[in-house]
């Protein structure tokens, strides 16, 4: 699959934002453009194999990294440095 070109500063900030369990990939594709594949792609690339496997058992279960399957809408932690 095809990245974008990403500065390191803006690839490390993705991975921060993947690896919260709160923040969900649809911030994400918000904010960088990324879809949920390209993220997975990217994790994929700069992660050791082992913690990339780590991270996809703990988001593949995750109801909180999908908007439309979450169950609150307010309250949930919104970060400074995200745009929406």
């Amino acid at each position: 699959m095809k990245l974008p070109n990403l500065d390191p500063q803006t690839m490390d900030r993705i991975i921060e934002m993947a690896w919260e369990d709160r923040t969900p990939m649809d911030v994400i594709q918000t904010q960088f453009g990324l879809q949920e594949k390209q993220v997975i792609a990217l994790m994929r690339q700069q992660m050791k194999e082992s913690s990339f496997r780590m991270w996809r058992k703990r988001v593949t279960k995750r109801k909180t990294k999908h908007l439309s399957k979450r169950e609150f809408i307010a309250g949930r932690f919104k970060s400074q440095n995200q745009k929406s």
